[in-house]
């Protein structure tokens, strides 16, 4: 375009001084003629004419070459908008250069963009240039809106010379308000659907605006039409890839605090999403996992686990599920809900996996069921955390009592099984309530005994001696109780000895069946006391009465059972009968 101009200034400037030589021979002729005729030259008659007709050429053509440089910058002007089609601006930048080539095309004064509204199909002013402070502030109301609703209603352009002297439009308010004189307004359309009108016009020049304008901007509007549309489509898209973002970053946010692990797969098991907490359950990045088979990042799992993925493709419904298989040794207990994922057309696209690992919840209900057949349910329900309970072995001070029920072995010869065993167990039972109620832990049951703890490490207590000679004097008062509501031939009594010391603390017993207990001094010592105890005695080690923090009444007394290994018990002590009484 550059190179193009420059010609045509060279042409101009030559036609300038072709005309400038014109006048200069025409004028010197004229001086010269007299001359000429007195030396008999005569010029021919038209000559002069003829040179003047030269120069009007040369005029004609200069107007004519103008005239073509305006209209040739009017098409590149025009082509140059071809590229709005397909730009990626946003509406208001693309309304703004539409409004500025009208202007540019026909050298209107002012320029306005009317266009429908998507909702409600009224027309709405969008832009204008050549408005004064006043103007703009009126809006819309500077445009002649009847000029406009006819575009509209006949989809037809439409052109004015002279308005004020246009019978048609003349009355028009606006007309004669603003004094408008040249108008042209052509329609904007696209996909053959009227979407606004370009307007421009001339409060002071009539005649402005002529075919070549006419031409100019109903061809202009076809392609600002489509601009503007696909500016409207870009402005949407933005929008919906906005939305889309932001529905994907809450999307990543939710599974990211999901604690379940949550894996998605396609149509040919290949993993479409994978949230943080399933790093855990696969040991890959949630990254990496994305492309890879099912079977790469769970290959621990079972047939059965992928033959109800099948049954969810196939069926068309949710399967929820228990997955239970061995992995690095240890059991694993999964929690599977397997969904289909649906689009919009129904069709089943994949499937979404929702896996909860519940083996450290399995292996707590299995400790927990393990230390309910020895640990009282109150006290269970007060342990924080099952998985934070360490039952490994320890050594640690305890009291522990072992009670007796004497006379048994005698008692039973003269009693069917299950009304032995029914007796037995009334009495048993009385003293198993009394320990629970002192929060002490039943270590063992033996045939017709019970031995229990105070101060392991699952029931922890300062005051575990005065707690384990409460409970024993609850077992006496207990078998009094029953002494008042059951025969007298099947009254029997307990006797119970208690110790402080040491003793190992843990599980005992193989892989198949083991159970909490208690190894050591404490737990020998209280046996040997219990056999040096009479029916319905209490006897307690030094240790355990110097520990009890309470005054009790209670007589020393030697050993009358002597065992080997016990020979530092030369001095016991009997709790009296009078004190379990106030007690109880």
């Amino acid at each position: 375009m550059t190179g193009g101009t420059s010609a045509f200034g060279a042409l101009q400037s030559q036609l300038r001084g072709l005309k400038e030589r014109a006048d200069e021979v025409k004028t010197l002729l004229e001086q010269q003629q007299q001359l000429l005729r007195r030396r008999n030259i005569r010029l021919p008659s038209d000559a002069i004419d003829r040179l003047w007709n030269l120069r009007s050429g040369i005029d004609r053509l200069s107007v004519d070459m103008v005239d073509t440089q305006m209209q040739l910058a009017q098409l590149r002007r025009l082509a140059e908008t071809t590229a709005l089609i397909n730009s990626a601006q946003k509406t208001d930048q693309v309304l703004n250069q539409v409004v500025d080539t009208v202007i540019s095309l026909t050298q209107a004064e002012r320029g306005y963009i009317v266009l429908k509204n998507h909702d409600t199909g009224e027309l709405e002013f969008k832009v204008a240039r050549g408005l004064s402070a006043e103007e703009t502030a009126a809006g819309g109301r500077i445009v002649s809106w009847s000029i406009i609703n006819q575009v509209v209603e006949t989809g037809e352009a439409v052109m004015t010379m002279d308005a004020g002297a246009d019978d048609n439009i003349s009355a028009s308010e606006s007309i004669v308000g603003f004094n408008l004189r040249s108008i042209l307004a052509v329609p904007l359309k696209a996909r053959d659907q009227l979407i606004g009108v370009a307007y421009c016009d001339n409060r002071v020049m009539a005649g402005l605006f002529k075919e070549n304008e006419l031409n100019l901007l109903t061809s202009f509007g076809q392609q600002a039409a489509v601009a503007i549309e696909n500016a409207h489509l870009f402005e949407e898209i933005r929008a919906q890839m906005a939305l889309i973002e932001e529905m994907q970053v809450r999307l990543t946010n939710i599974f990211a605090s999901i604690g379940s692990s949550v894996i998605t797969i396609d149509s040919h098991d290949c993993v479409i999403i994978c949230n943080l907490a399933a790093e855990a359950l696969t040991g890959q990045s949630t990254e990496s996992a994305v492309g890879l088979p099912l079977s790469n990042l769970l290959p621990q799992v079972s047939s059965e686990f992928y033959a109800e993925i099948e049954r969810v493709r196939r069926d068309h419904t949710q399967r929820i599920w228990a997955e239970r298989f061995l992995h690095k040794g240890r059991e694993r207990y999964w929690q599977v809900v397997a969904s289909p994922l649906r689009g919009d057309d129904q069709v089943i696209y994949g499937v979404a996996l929702v896996i909860d690992d519940l083996t450290e919840r399995k292996e707590q209900e299995e400790q927990r069921r393990l230390l309910g057949t020895f640990i009282p349910e109150a006290l269970l329900a007060n342990i924080d955390s099952i998985g934070a309970l360490d039952t490994s072995p320890v050594e640690r001070t305890v009291t522990a009592m072992f009670a007796d029920v004497r006379g048994f072995t005698a008692f039973g010869e003269t009693l069917q099984p299950e009304d032995l065993m029914r007796t037995i167990n009334r009495y048993l039972g009385a003293a198993s309530d009394a320990i629970d109620a002192r929060d002490g832990i039943v270590d063992q049951y033996l045939g017709d005994a019970i031995k229990a703890l105070w101060n392991t490490q699952l029931n922890p207590q300062a005051d575990h001696a005065s707690r384990a000679l409460r409970a024993a004097q609850d077992i006496m008062a207990a078998a009094q109780a029953l002494h008042n509501v059951i025969q007298p031939d099947h009254r029997l009594h307990f006797s119970i000895g208690i110790h402080t010391g040491q003793a190992v603390l843990g599980m005992v017993g193989g892989t198949d069946r083991s159970e909490y207990g208690a190894l050591g001094e404490a737990a020998n010592a209280c046996k040997f006391l219990q056999e040096n105890a009479e029916p319905g005695e209490i006897v307690i080690s030094p240790a355990t009465y110097a520990l009890v923090g309470e005054p009790i009444r209670a007589q020393p007394f030697q050993a009358t059972k002597m065992k080997g290994g016990f020979e530092q018990f030369t001095t016991l002590y009997r709790v009296l009968p009078d004190d379990i009484e106030a007690r109880a």
